[in-house]
C-alpha cells in the first residue's frame, strides 16, 4: 500500500513536467510565428495552400481554415465598428465635436469619389472570375427609388439585426445616436468601460488577423484545388486593378482633397500617415499586448 501510494505523487509530477514542458514549447513556437513579419506569413501561407492543393485536393478539411477566418471576420467587424465609434463619440470633447463634422463629411466624400473611381476601372479593365457560388439577391432594385427605400430601411433597421447581418450604414447610425446618448448621462466610470470595452474588441481582431495565413492557406488550397494554378493569373490581374486603383486614390485623388482643404504640400503628410499605418498594423500583429498606440514624434 505504500509504494502503490508513493507511485501516485509520482506520476502526478511526471504529467505536470510533461504538461510544462508542452507549454513551453508552445510559447517559443508562438513567440517565433509573431516574430516573423505578417506579410511573409501570408506568402508562405498562400504558398503552402497552393502546394497542397495539387499534392493532395482530396485533404478537404482545409477548406475549413479558410471558412473560419472569413467568418471570424464578419462575426467581430460588425461590433468592432459599433463599439469604437460609440466609444470615440461618448468621450468626445466640443472641440472633437465640431471636426466630427467635418471628418464624417470627407469620409462620405472620399467614399463617394473611391466607388466612382472603381466603377469606371472596373468598366475600362473588366475582369472575369470562376466563383464557388454564384451571388444571389432577394429583390433587385428597379431604380433610384427602390435603392433609398432599402438605404433608409437599412439606416432605421433593428441594432441587433444591423450588428449580425453586418449592415453598417444602420450600425453606424445607431453607434453615433448610442455614443451621443452615453455622451450626456454616462458616468466616467461607464465611459472608461466603453473605452476597455473597445480595446477589447480591437484585440481580439489582432489575434483573429495574427492567423490571416492560415485563413488565406485555407482560401488557396480551396481556389486551387477547383479551378488550378489559373487561378492566381485570373487573381492576379484583379489584384493589380485593385491595387492600381487604391494607389490612384490614395497617392493622386486624396492628396488633391487635402490640399484644397490645407492649402499646402499634402504628400508629407500623406507618405507619413500610409508609413505609420503599416509600422502599425505590423507591430499591432507581431506584439499586440506591447504595442500601444502610435504617437506624434515630430512636425509632419
Amino acid at each position: 500500500m505504500q509504494k502503490a501510494a508513493r507511485t501516485v505523487p509520482l506520476r502526478i509530477e511526471k504529467r505536470g513536467f510533461v504538461m510544462n514542458q508542452i507549454g513551453k514549447a508552445f510559447k517559443k513556437i508562438a513567440a517565433a510565428y509573431n516574430n516573423v513579419s505578417l506579410i511573409l506569413r501570408i506568402a508562405i501561407g498562400l504558398v503552402i495552400g497552393a502546394l497542397l492543393a495539387l499534392i493532395c485536393p482530396g485533404a478537404t478539411w482545409l477548406e475549413e481554415l479558410g471558412n473560419l477566418f472569413v467568418g471570424a471576420l464578419k462575426g467581430i467587424a460588425p461590433v468592432l465598428v459599433f463599439v469604437i465609434v460609440a466609444s470615440a463619440l461618448a468621450q468626445g470633447s466640443s472641440k472633437l465635436d465640431r471636426r466630427f463634422g467635418t471628418v464624417v463629411w470627407l469620409y462620405m466624400l472620399t467614399t463617394f469619389i473611391a466607388a466612382t473611381l472603381s466603377v469606371i476601372t472596373s468598366m475600362l479593365f473588366p475582369q472575369d472570375l470562376v466563383l464557388a457560388e454564384a451571388a444571389t439577391a432577394d429583390v433587385i432594385p428597379q431604380g433610384l427609388g427602390d435603392v433609398l427605400h432599402t438605404l433608409l430601411a437599412n439606416i432605421v433597421s433593428n441594432p441587433l439585426s444591423a450588428i449580425m447581418n453586418g449592415n453598417y450604414i444602420g450600425i453606424l447610425m445607431w453607434a453615433c445616436l448610442f455614443g451621443l446618448a452615453m455622451k450626456s448621462i454616462a458616468t466616467d466610470g461607464t465611459k472608461k468601460f466603453l473605452s476597455d470595452t473597445s480595446d477589447a474588441v480591437s484585440q481580439i481582431v489582432r489575434w483573429v488577423i495574427n492567423l490571416a495565413p492560415f485563413g488565406i492557406m485555407g482560401l488557396v488550397f480551396t481556389n486551387v484545388a477547383s479551378n488550378g494554378l489559373s487561378i492566381f493569373t485570373q487573381y492576379g490581374r484583379l489584384l493589380l486593378l485593385l491595387v492600381g486603383t487604391m494607389l490612384l486614390m490614395a497617392l493622386v485623388i486624396n492628396p488633391l482633397i487635402i490640399f484644397i482643404y490645407l492649402h499646402c504640400n499634402p504628400y508629407p503628410l500623406v507618405f507619413r500617415c500610409l508609413r505609420d499605418g503599416f509600422l502599425h498594423s505590423q507591430l499591432s500583429c507581431q506584439h499586440p499586448r506591447q504595442h500601444g498606440p502610435v504617437r506624434e514624434v515630430g512636425p509632419g
